[in-house]
């Protein structure tokens, strides 16, 4: 079983955990193909909205994953789950599924509350972070508020000194929401760390992704 873990950030901490719950949902023997480019990112959070170029190379990398035989997909970044969605169709007719590491986490936070907190340290993950949100309230029939949290200047920091910023920003939205989601996968590692401080529930995407990576390789038959 080979999966296709698709990147426009590779900051070693996502790296690791992802890596980490893939293998805990599919065992040590998954061959895990790793594709890279920070230039998608790079150029979406500059301009300020996922460009024709940045989706293009994007595309290309889940053409490259289906190419080098991979049975499943993971995409890894928010900022540019939306073209991971308009891509559906052509992975379910290439028989390669593309799954989006948020989505079930978006729709875990609209069952566990109704106030919900969304962290990230671009601009650029927030709104399409909220649009998934949003669809998963639809879809569940309920109404959600959402609260904005940009933790300014944390992307890039170290370990320590980016928990003491998540920490500081997620004290500043605590009175005003019962679920916190975390919109960037590479947080993830804050998460135990942020829920027992704030004694709330505290959601990121890297082990709810994997779980769907998973249900899409069963309900192909891969497993």
């Amino acid at each position: 079983m080979k999966v296709g873990l698709i990147y426009t950030s590779t900051t070693p901490e996502l790296i690791e955990l992802v890596e980490l719950e893939v293998k805990k949902q599919l065992g040590d023997g998954v061959e895990m193909f790793s594709l890279q480019d920070p230039s998608i990112l790079a150029e979406t959070r500059d301009a300020g909205y996922v460009t024709t170029p940045a989706a293009a190379r994007l595309v290309s990398m889940y053409m490259k994953a289906a190419c080098e035989g991979c049975d499943a997909m993971l995409n890894l970044c928010s900022s540019v789950g939306e073209v991971a969605d308009a891509a559906q169709d052509m992975a379910d007719y290439i028989g390669v599924p593309i799954v989006r590491v948020d989505e079930e986490m978006c729709r875990e936070a609209v069952r566990k509350g109704t106030r919900i907190g969304v962290m990230a340290t671009l601009q650029t993950t927030l709104e399409p972070t909220k649009n998934t949100i949003k669809r998963m309230s639809r879809e569940c029939g309920k109404h959600v508020e959402l609260v904005d949290c940009l933790v300014e200047g944390a992307f890039g920091l170290d370990q320590e000194q980016f928990k003491k910023r998540m920490a500081e920003s997620a004290e500043s939205i605590a009175d005003q929401v019962d679920v916190i989601v975390f919109a960037q996968g590479s947080m993830a590692y804050c998460e135990t760390y942020i829920a027992d401080m704030l004694h709330k529930v505290v959601v990121s995407s890297p082990r709810f992704g994997a779980a769907e990576l998973k249900k899409a390789l069963i309900k192909k038959g891969t497993i």
